[in-house]
């Protein structure tokens, strides 16, 4: 291997600045590949429910005034609603992370710290 060529024979002649290496490491795209594919639709998804609730409590008072069960109304399920979606949403984060960008951190981490793994 020439002194130009990293240790994980991407090609790319290594900076003095390893934070830059691990930059242009393939893994390091790929890692943020995955985490924008989790992130960003969660995110639209989330702001979606979320401004639907507040356009919903501007433009629509009496639906969200409906009554349910009690003093219990539509616009308070919505709103508690908006708690348990952030829940979720940090649960389904939590699996996701470790089963898709777990794995690959770690590798990346122990290359950095080298470690030959």
């Amino acid at each position: 291997m020439s002194a130009t060529e990293r240790a994980d024979g991407a090609g790319i002649p290594p900076s003095a600045n390893p934070w830059v290496d691990a930059q242009r490491n393939p893994e390091f795209a790929e890692l943020r590949r995955r985490l924008r594919g989790f992130v960003l639709p969660m995110t639209a998804l989330f702001l979606s429910w979320y401004f639907l609730y507040v356009l919903l409590a501007a433009f629509a008072p009496e639906f969200m005034s409906i009554r349910l069960v009690g003093h219990i109304n539509v616009g308070l399920v919505f709103g508690l609603l908006q708690f348990v979606t952030t829940f979720v949403i940090t649960l389904c984060y939590v699996r996701y992370a470790n089963r898709r960008l777990d794995p690959l951190s770690s590798r990346l981490r122990a290359r950095l710290e080298g470690d030959p793994r």
